[in-house]
This record gives structure tokens, C-alpha cells and sequence, in this order.
């Protein structure tokens, strides 16, 4: 695959986002006795050292997470199921689910819209929505016909400017939804970091990449 990162097989390149999953990787990454010596959030780097020297962390957006291990620019990631649904999962390693990053995927109104009776009636429901390949299986396993509108910021503001009926989004606790006057009225599915690890790397890094794997899998499961 990549041609500059498997040359070398005492090298691992770990690539993270920012933010909960990368907080929520670090007691697995002591686990396995590695350590970050940088915070993404006060430094600019995007390649972090560790105190393992042929061991790195890469930042990269949490959807690009898959195509780094993908095409091998990294051996290994962690990545949300629902990042790696709309990824397709193409060319990865899914070992483990780690049980961090916990949130659920969910259908959300405005308050006051009658979602049930408009499924109930057929009608044709504008969905806005990051997540175009999750929503697109889910809406027709239940026959009910939508019209997808591809978002990146905040999906809250769709419904409430009338760009779309309803959104299916990630939530955790529900305040950002209550906060924007919208409401849950269906849950798809429950949501997790896994660890996603290249296919190529598992082979000829294995005896390096084997006991990270099975550290991830013993502090994964006092998680879970």
C-alpha cells in the first residue's frame, strides 16, 4: 500500500481527531505503556512524538481517520462506528469495539412537527444530515421516502429555518437539541470508537502492532 510507512516495521504511525476521542484513547495508549507527549489542543503539531520513539500520533479529521489506515499513511486509528459506516470500511481491520466516545445516532424534529403522522402518510421528508449513507439505509429498510440534504456544521439550524423536516444526527446528552427546540422521536443506532487497524500493517508489523491490540482490548473492556 503505502510505500514509506511499511518499509520500516518497528515504525507505527496511530492516527486520532481531536477532542473526546483523543482524550478517551489516551488511558488505552498508557495501557499500553505509551504515552503522548504533546496536547493537540495547545500545540499545532499534527504529528505528536511519544515516549515510545517508533511510535507516533498523527491529528487528523475524524473522517479522514479510515482513508489514513486505508492507504496505509497510518497503521492503526480509532474512528466512530459512524464514521466507518459512511466510509464503507474498505481495506480495514476492525478488531475491536473500544467503548469510548459512547453516543447514539438519532432522527430529530422540531417540536410541534408530527413526525409519526407524516411517516404514517407517505409523505416525503427533507432530511438533513452528515451521515447521507446511514440515513439513506435506514429511511428505506422502514419504506419511508426522503429527500437527503448533505450538511457539515450544526444540523440543529435545518429544521428550525425550514431547509428540512428533519435531522439525523449524533447526540449524547440531548442538551444541544433542547436547547434548539427539537426532540428525538426516533433512535437508529448506538455509537462507539473502534479501533480500526491497515490490513497490510497487521501482517508485516504484527509482531509490533499485536500487543498495542491486545492492551486496546484489555482497558477497552474495564470500559465497556
Amino acid at each position: 500500500m503505502n510505500r514509506s510507512n511499511h518499509g520500516d516495521t518497528s515504525q507505527l504511525i496511530l492516527a486520532l481527531s481531536k477532542g473526546r476521542i483523543f482524550d478517551d484513547t489516551l488511558p488505552l495508549l498508557e495501557a499500553a505503556g505509551i504515552t503522548v507527549l504533546d496536547n493537540p489542543e495547545t500545540s499545532r503539531k499534527l504529528i505528536l512524538e511519544t515516549n515510545d520513539p517508533n511510535v507516533r500520533v498523527i491529528i487528523v479529521r475524524a473522517t479522514d481517520v479510515p482513508t489514513y489506515v486505508q492507504y496505509g499513511a497510518a497503521d492503526f486509528g480509532v474512528a466512530g462506528k459512524d464514521v466507518l459506516l459512511e466510509h464503507g470500511g474498505e481495506g480495514l481491520y476492525q478488531p475491536i469495539d473500544l467503548n469510548i466516545a459512547a453516543c447514539r445516532m438519532s432522527v430529530a424534529v422540531k417540536a410541534g412537527f408530527d413526525y409519526d403522522t407524516a411517516v404514517r402518510q407517505g409523505a416525503r421528508l427533507r432530511v438533513a444530515t452528515k451521515f447521507v449513507q446511514t440515513a439513506r439505509e435506514h429511511f428505506a429498510a422502514k419504506g419511508v421516502h426522503v429527500d437527503l440534504i448533505k450538511l457539515y456544521g450544526s444540523m440543529e439550524l435545518a429544521p428550525l429555518v425550514g431547509l428540512s423536516d428533519a435531522i439525523v444526527d449524533l447526540v449524547s446528552t440531548g442538551s444541544t437539541l433542547r436547547a434548539n427546540n427539537l426532540v428525538e422521536v426516533e433512535h437508529i443506532m448506538e455509537i462507539s470508537s473502534r479501533l480500526v487497524v491497515n490490513q497490510a500493517a497487521l501482517k508485516l508489523k504484527r509482531e509490533r502492532l499485536q500487543p498495542i491490540i491486545e492492551a486496546f482490548e484489555r482497558a477497552s473492556k474495564n470500559q465497556g
